[in-house]
């Protein structure tokens, strides 16, 4: 049993509201924190396919002066540039994103882009040559927006903090920024703004809300006092993640995910992520690809090869899937966990090999190399240090 030994921060104090019908009272809401003029981001497909957009501008009223919902998958640098100059146009103070990561992980660079009123396409890449990729700006005299998240899945982005990013496609690579001040003031759990997701996108999320539990555990600097919330999580995305998929209607299974997702986040940001972020991260940018497919592709590989040196806290999970562990080794109830994530993946149709994402596998060599140079994987409950301990993972995967 390794020391116990660290440091635990605690975390900028977002309030949270959940229940059914929370959006409705949304206006009174924003005044509260201040607010008196609301632009709402979402994107194309939750706009035009379900009625969440429409619901969340009734429940602003008139303190709505906007709407845009043209921020595709990884939220592009133009569409950016174009929400900030709405935005400051329309003398906004606070964004109000419906939606899921890619949304609430814009919000928050745009906040700093009106901060900045940065209003271009040219200055934005201008400032961050200045910062070496990842914008830390001093905000001194300068008032960030007001931020509200409704999502609309469970990747849990909206409890994210003290960073932002959007997508400069013409490089082929995010744009980041950091500044404790970039969190959400208000999360509202609705899980009446969820009925629209399509199960896809609804099930895989779910995965990923797992995936923040089991590497949570076990990473680098795991922090005990959130063991609690994060295997209560994982019970629950066990229990209610499959059923709240049969039935969209099923608004109890579907506020308990929506919870779930939330205690998976816990802590945050006192908590790192491993191996199944890092691959995460690559593959999601160089196809494309959405995290939470990527945590159902990733995860249940990167259980086994971690195994050897977390096997005690993997039987935790194990006791979170429903698995009677009393007679079975650490090693043993380890392994009958990652069966069970394995299971839950399956017996949801959701992909479990990187081939089901149309990965080539002579593409596995240089995906390997940029994941050893991303964060998690130094954090990963055994630390990446050589291309060849990435291969053997996208290799299992594959």
């Amino acid at each position: 049993m390794p020391e116990l030994q660290g440091e635990y921060q605690p975390a900028v104090p977002s309030r949270v509201i959940f229940g059914r019908g929370k959006v409705d009272g949304l206006r009174e809401e924003v005044e509260n924190l201040g607010g008196k003029r609301a632009l709402l981001l979402s994107g194309k497909s939750v706009a035009e396919k379900t009625d969440a957009v429409r619901r969340t501008a009734a429940g602003l009223g008139d303190t709505l002066v906007g709407t845009f919902s043209g921020l595709t998958q990884r939220a592009p640098i133009e569409a950016a540039v174009e929400v900030t100059r709405m935005a400051l146009d329309a003398g906004a103070d606070t964004l109000v994103g419906v939606g899921g990561s890619t949304i609430s992980d814009a919000a928050r660079m745009i906040g700093v882009m009106m901060a900045l009123e940065i209003n271009t396409v040219d200055r934005l890449r201008e400032l961050e040559r200045e910062y070496d990729g990842v914008l830390s700006p001093d905000l001194t005299g300068n008032q960030l927006p007001w931020q509200v998240s409704i999502p609309t899945t469970l990747s849990a982005g909206e409890f994210n903090m003290g960073g932002g990013n959007i997508l400069d496609d013409r490089a082929g690579h995010k744009i980041r920024v950091r500044h404790p001040g970039l969190y959400a003031h208000l999360i509202v759990l609705d899980p009446e703004m969820t009925v629209g997701t399509p199960d896809w996108l609804w099930l895989s999320t779910g995965v990923k809300a797992l995936d923040h539990c089991i590497e949570r555990l076990y990473t680098t600097g795991n922090q005990p006092a959130i063991d609690a919330p994060i295997l209560s999580a994982a019970e629950m995305l066990f229990s209610d993640l499959a059923r709240s998929g049969e039935s969209h209607h099923d608004l109890d299974a579907r506020l308990r995910c929506l919870m779930a997702a939330w205690m998976s986040m816990m802590g945050a940001p006192n908590f790192n992520t491993g191996l199944s972020h890092a691959i995460g991260h690559v593959i999601g940018v160089r196809y494309a690809v959405g995290h939470g497919y990527t945590s159902c592709v990733t995860q249940p590989y990167v259980m086994e090869y971690n195994r050897p040196v977390s096997a005690a806290k993997q039987a935790l999970l194990a006791r979170s899937a429903g698995i009677d562990t009393r007679s079975m080794s650490d090693e043993a109830a380890a392994e009958a966990a990652a069966r069970a994530v394995d299971d839950l993946i399956l017996g949801m149709g959701m992909p479990h090999r990187l081939r089901e994402l149309e990965i080539p596998r002579e593409d596995l060599p240089a995906i390997a190399e940029e994941v050893l140079h991303d964060r998690p994987a130094q954090t990963n409950a055994i630390p990446m240090t050589r291309v060849e301990q990435v291969m053997e993972v996208l290799e299992a995967a594959f």
